[in-house]
């Protein structure tokens, strides 16, 4: 058994993969497949959205083999758990890959994200760590281990299905957005709870939210990785951002070409959390659940 191990997350947004050795990344990808479009509304996969996902599955199969990695997880997250024809992507998955894709409870998910964020950053003190990704959030609250945990139905992709459908979206649809908002992240925080913590925040949304507060002109993870971002800055970018259709939105080269008509229901999402928690500042981690699922493989619990 060789040292390299390979990590894929399919979430609702995008599929990633991570082929590490060592403590070496030797693969990070990203896809952004849109697993999840339609599954709030409809509760199913479009097959269109599961054959997007074949095609960068199949790719990373490639890598993966490219490096003779024989240790590989693949976890699927929120849109194969809402899905009444999961089965269908399954099989996709058992064919492409040559195993299924674990469906992870939102507790798991949780936990995965929590064990990636936290590597790196200095021991001691509670964090409360978010995930915001296309369907769900999770927020997690521990020391260097994970103390509760909380997965909720808003994402990115889910609240810009159900709220957002006008571009740029009217002040009755932000208003509805941000209310839906308000009241998972009540829920969650009744969970996790609301005492001071260090807000640390992982996944798509956050790092592209830093990548704007940092002014940068591309996707730059050795200059977003552990920046702090004021809370003043995610207000501002909300706001900048709910004022925008797609075409201002894609001029701004921070953002993937694949989140342009989502990031604004993610930044929402990230600005009603910091407000609740009352978080001055959110510390920005580029090791997420992918990083979670590697090391998983590596130093099993």
């Amino acid at each position: 058994m060789g040292n390299a191990v390979a990590a894929i997350d399919c979430g609702t947004n995008s599929i990633r993969l991570l082929i590490t050795e060592n403590g070496r990344d030797l693969e990070r990808e990203m896809h952004v497949v849109r697993l999840g479009a339609g599954v709030d509304r409809t509760g199913r996969l479009d097959p269109a959205a599961i054959e997007r996902t074949r095609v960068a599955l199949a790719e990373y199969v490639e890598l993966i083999a490219r490096h003779g990695v024989d240790r590989v997880r693949m976890v699927a997250t929120s849109a194969t758990r809402d899905s009444a024809n999961a089965a269908d992507f399954h099989e996709m998955v058992r064919t492409t890959l040559g195993h299924p894709a674990e469906v992870i409870s939102g507790d798991e998910e949780a936990a995965l994200s929590f064990r990636g964020a936290v590597d790196g950053l200095p021991d001691g003190g509670e964090r409360l760590v978010i995930d915001i990704g296309g369907g769900s959030t999770e927020f997690v609250r521990g020391g260097r281990e994970v103390g509760a945990a909380i997965s909720m139905d808003i994402g990115s992709v889910r609240m810009t299905e159900r709220h957002l459908h006008s571009d740029p979206p009217t002040a009755a649809e932000l208003a509805a957005a941000t209310a839906d908002i308000d009241a998972a992240v009540t829920r969650a925080l009744a969970v996790v709870g609301a005492e001071p913590a260090t807000l640390v925040g992982v996944a798509g949304t956050v790092t592209t939210v830093a990548g704007i507060a940092l002014e940068l002109d591309s996707y730059r993870p050795e200059l977003t990785h552990h920046t702090v971002v004021p809370l003043a800055a995610v207000e501002e970018i909300a706001e900048r951002l709910a004022g925008l259709d797609h075409a201002g939105r894609a001029a701004i080269r921070a953002i993937h070409p694949g989140r342009v008509d989502v990031i604004t229901a993610g930044t929402l999402i990230l600005r009603q959390i910091m407000r609740r928690t009352g978080s001055a500042e959110l510390v920005v981690s580029e090791h997420d659940i992918l990083d979670g699922i590697a090391t998983s493989l590596i130093e099993p619990k």
